[in-house]
């Protein structure tokens, strides 16, 4: 999974001479948190949060009328506001490697650059859309959770079983068992009605399976 086929093309942009006021107008009627600052050659120029305008509307003076507030806000444009120093990314980005930019940097977006112009955009909202894509989560699907050791041939082994049973599977994710070294979770999804049946004969090969929350886990640990 890449950026750009994941990213969002459809831009809402505003150059550096808007309104702080307009720029506000705009994220309300778009329901949007972060704007990108472009020239008319779609150069990324900076970038403006709804936290950066939310810090510009509490800067005046409290003493001030509603008139003057409004008065002066009119006058401030973006780009005395704006982030200039914007962490980008390109459309062959990884998916994860993006995630992963957002988590260490705590930035909520990363527009996308190609041949030094904007493309595209990349959220938090649409990490988790790819998340929930990738794990296979629909109303009508549910999971299991195998927990086990890192050993070569374990998938293959589990996936022999639910194909020879002839269930398909969602999808497959495998994470670290946190506070507990070398174990893993495999988790496993499937349709709902299929559930039952995958654990069975999970079970019947030796497996320990879980399809809930259990507080305790020494009894299923590897």
């Amino acid at each position: 999974m890449y950026v750009g086929w994941h990213m969002v093309t459809d831009l809402v942009t505003i150059s550096p001479d808007t309104p702080i006021i307009k720029a506000r107008e705009i994220m309300n009627k778009h329901r949007i948190s972060h704007l990108p600052v472009t020239d008319g050659e779609r150069h990324l120029l900076g970038l403006v949060t709804d936290r950066d305008l939310r810090e510009a509307w509490a800067s005046p003076a409290t003493t001030l009328s509603v008139y003057e507030l409004t008065y002066i806000l009119q006058k401030i444009t973006v780009e005395s506001i704006m982030k200039k120093k914007v962490i980008t990314v390109t459309e062959d980005t990884t998916i994860e490697r993006a995630a992963f930019i957002m988590h260490q940097e705590k930035i909520g977006c990363l527009p996308v650059v190609s041949g030094g112009k904007l493309v595209g955009m990349l959220t938090t909202a649409d990490l988790m859309s790819v998340l929930l894509a990738a794990m296979g989560m629909s109303d009508d699907s549910g999971r299991i959770t195998i927990l086990s050791e890192e050993r070569m041939g374990i998938l293959s082994h589990i996936t022999s079983i639910i194909k020879d049973n002839a269930i398909n599977i969602k999808s497959i994710l495998i994470h670290p068992l946190p506070r507990h070294d070398k174990v893993w979770q495999i988790l496993l999804r499937f349709r709902k009605e299929d559930i039952d049946k995958a654990a069975q004969v999970l079970m019947e090969s030796g497996y320990k399976v879980l399809k809930e929350y259990v507080k305790d886990l020494t009894p299923y640990l590897p």
